[in-house]
């Protein structure tokens, strides 16, 4: 198959000896206008009798300015796939009852209640509907047998395991209105009137048309202003998440009534016992809330901070003894050091797989271990990575969804000898994984860096389906194959480079359109966000953008970033702008010394994390002849005033401004700006509540007032994902600017001059 091709990672050797590679005459190089062309496919569902795949397809349209979502069937064994939404409407999400005869889905439609739209799968050609009552969809835990589910419910806090948790007893609605008739301000917008414990009302109910807040979470990017609740909290919504028992025909029963939440909650395949994770002392929502909420009131401690941590356990319950309600339902704790997540019982209930971290910088490992009790036993042995999603199959080993760099896919390893072999490899990126209930089959999107999505299903034990072409997967859909024929996709040779510290450096060097060897092209690196984010093995359109434009395109994931492991994620913690601003140019120092590299039209780019990185780098050194910064940051302490994201840099710089002043204006471009020569674009939104709008106006104006030549862009209607989610007239204007810019200085600018202007 096409995503599991295997670049040559000779980076300096291939470039003086490769023959000249021409892209096929037919095919001409990316256009801006090329993206309201190409098709994502999303969200795969399985049939419950495994034979059908319910998926979402989104479509441009380009002349209405929005992004069009459908709901697809497609068989497991091929055939053209089926539009079953109606076109006039925006249908997401799909999913299939217990019993496959309906099919559910996500809609805003007129004159309906609620999101949730229903078809018949028994009846075709049927009308959608909005099923009565709550539909039974696959959800909660089940034995092998099915016969009954196990439910967790509530809406309890605590702090669960990675990347759960969170405080419970918040209200979903922040802003808890009130439609009382004597309401002296029920006639105002949300956000001016005064919100609960305000000290100051409006003189004139009628005429202030302003924002009162008393709350730091008042905005939030995508979401806008947030208006703060009219009513003093509500303190009975601390419930706790408790264990239920669903048979059928029977009402839902519950198990256990604790003041501790039951997180990831799962029934053995015999159906005799129900694992869960909790804090690991058993302690109360409220109290767990209580004392993260006083740690962090502390002053910033990198030490305690870094030292181990023993958030939660895995508990054990018996189910008979539970559903009596006997003295016998009490939990068994198996005791591990570290938080624990992600429960995944063996096909025989003797043993049960976890996740498990020691601390919250280390890296999560993959633990096995007896359910009756014992030491669990780490089944990664020397493997860098992290196991990402796991799920034990009924062949007795255990399937990890994850990440490794650049690529991610699904791997197997074996509990016993500890053998890890490869399901769904190579250079590509997988998403939407989706097993089937057999656990023979996995659905899945597939996208590498010359292909955009497409859905693909697989088997897990390496046996071939029938019909399946290049290898043990089926490509079920073609929704890009159009456009696939009509643009040369650039394809990228992956390297790596030895850094400081000799971390090594993922790296990509994409070929520009029409690449002949003999000749020498103008380089654009390209850094990316969060910092914690990651470039990868995907079709991406701004890579393709430059490419198509002439560009060599060299991406990398410096230390910072996601997908390796936590210890490389968090390497850069309080040294931004410093070992990751190395890694960045020893990769671009590698590229330089290419025969095909023009060295001296050199340009740097990137968006938010990105954004700050592009302007550091120009205060850094001239190397670079042309820059965009998008979403960018150029002062820290007001950023972190301006920003809907606070706790990034309090974890990443050791405490909120006036705690570590030092780094956040050391770190801080605008104190080091009079050192920049580097012509610079500035993208931005005007609604970007993540790195707010007044960080690229400081820069602009800074950069102005020092003769430097700079164009700011604003677009208005956007916020920080423009360029992923916003209206596609912007986003396609953005791709386009982007490429006029560094075109211009770059292409037809001569070498000599570029800082001129």
């Amino acid at each position: 198959m096409h995503g599991q091709k295997i670049v040559a990672a000779a980076l300096l050797a291939c470039g003086a000896a490769a023959s000249a590679q021409q892209s096929t005459p037919a095919k001409h190089a990316f256009r801006p206008a090329d993206w309201y062309k190409v098709t994502t496919v999303s969200t795969p569902a399985f049939a419950p009798d495994g034979g059908k795949i319910a998926f979402t397809v989104t479509t441009v349209r380009e002349a209405e300015n929005k992004r069009h979502s459908e709901v697809w069937v497609v068989s497991t064994q091929g055939g053209e796939p089926a539009r079953y939404t109606a076109p006039a409407f925006e249908s997401t999400n799909p999913r299939f009852s217990d019993d496959g005869k309906t099919l559910y889905f996500t809609s805003q439609r007129p004159g309906g209640r609620g999101t949730t739209w229903a078809l018949r799968m028994d009846q075709p050609s049927g009308e959608a509907f909005q099923p009565d009552g709550q539909p039974r969809i696959q959800t909660g835990s089940f034995p092998a047998d099915r016969s009954f589910a196990i439910i967790s419910q509530g809406q309890g806090g605590g702090r669960g395991g990675r990347g759960g948790g969170g405080r419970g007893g918040v209200p979903s609605d922040s802003s808890s209105d009130t439609s009382a008739t004597n309401d002296p301000f029920g006639r105002m917008q949300p956000m001016a009137r005064p919100p609960y414990n305000a000290i100051t009302k409006p003189e004139n109910s009628a005429r202030f048309d302003g924002r009162q807040i008393v709350d730091m979470t008042y905005k939030g990017n995508g979401q806008g202003y947030l208006p703060g609740p009219r009513t003093a909290p509500r303190t009975d919504t601390l419930k706790p998440t408790q264990i239920y028992i669903e048979r059928p025909g029977q009402p839902r029963k519950q198990l256990t009534t604790t003041t501790y939440s039951h997180r990831d909650v799962v029934v053995s395949p015999d159906g005799k016992w129900i694992a869960f994770t909790a804090d690991a002392k058993l302690r109360s929502d409220s109290l767990v809330n209580a004392e993260r909420d006083s740690i962090a009131k502390l002053p910033p401690d990198r030490k305690r901070d870094e030292l181990p941590r023993n958030d939660s356990e895995i508990f054990i319950l018996p189910v008979a003894a539970c559903e009596a309600q006997t003295a016998d339902c009490k939990p068994r704790m198996l005791e591990h050091a570290g938080s624990e997540s992600q429960i995944a019982w063996s096909p025989d209930s003797k043993r049960i797989a976890f996740v498990s971290q020691p601390s919250r910088f280390k890296n999560q490992r993959l633990f096995v271990v007896n359910a009756a009790g014992g030491k669990p036993q780490d089944i990664l042995g020397s493997w860098q990575y992290e196991p990402g999603q796991i799920r034990w199959l009924a062949g007795g080993q255990i399937a990890m969804i994850t990440s490794t760099g650049g690529s991610t896919g699904i791997y197997k390893v074996d509990p016993d000898s500890k053998k890890i072999t490869t399901v769904l490899g190579g250079r590509r990126q997988v998403s939407g994984v989706t097993f089937d209930r057999s656990e023979q089959h996995v659905v899945y999107v597939s996208t590498d860096l010359t292909h955009p999505t497409e859905l693909y299903v697989a088997t897990i034990d390496g046996a071939c389906p029938s019909g399946a072409q290049g290898g043990c997967e089926r490509k079920l859909t073609s929704f890009n194959d159009k456009v696939n024929a009509e643009v040369a996709w650039a394809d990228a040779d992956r390297f790596t480079v030895k850094s400081v510290g000799g971390l090594e450096i993922e790296s990509w060097l994409m070929k520009p359109y029409g690449y002949d060897a003999s000749k020498k092209y103008p380089l654009v690196l390209y850094i990316h966000g969060g910092p914690h984010s990651a470039y990868g093995e995907n079709w991406f359109d701004e890579f393709q953008n430059l490419a198509g434009g002439g560009f060599f395109v060299l991406f990398t994931n410096p230390r910072g970033s996601s997908g390796t492991n936590t210890e490389f994620t968090y390497a850069s913690r309080g040294d931004w702008g410093g070992k990751d601003y190395e890694d960045l140019m020893k990769a671009v120092d590698m590229v330089a010394k290419r025969p095909d590299v023009d060295s001296t039209r050199m340009g740097v780019t990137g968006g938010s994390y990105g954004g700050f990185m592009t302007a550091w780098v120009t205060t850094k050194t001239n190397r670079f002849k042309a820059a965009e910064a998008d979403r960018m940051i150029s002062e820290w302490t007001f950023w972190y005033g301006a920003s809907d994201a606070q706790g990034l840099t309090e974890g990443e710089f050791f405490g909120k401004p006036w705690e570590n002043q030092v780094m956040y204006d050391t770190l801080s471009p605008i104190r080091h700006v009079s050192k920049v020569k580097t012509p610079t674009l500035l993208v931005q939104s005007e609604e970007d509540f993540r790195t707010p709008i007044g960080n690229a106006d400081l820069w602009f104006m800074a950069l102005k007032k020092q003769g430097v030549p700079a164009e700011f862009v604003r677009y208005p209607r956007s916020n920080h994902d423009l360029s992923r989610t916003g209206e596609p007239w912007l986003l396609v204007d953005r791709l386009s600017r982007l490429r006029q810019w560094f075109t211009y200085w770059l292409k037809e600018k001569p070498a000599t001059a570029a800082g001129d202007r």
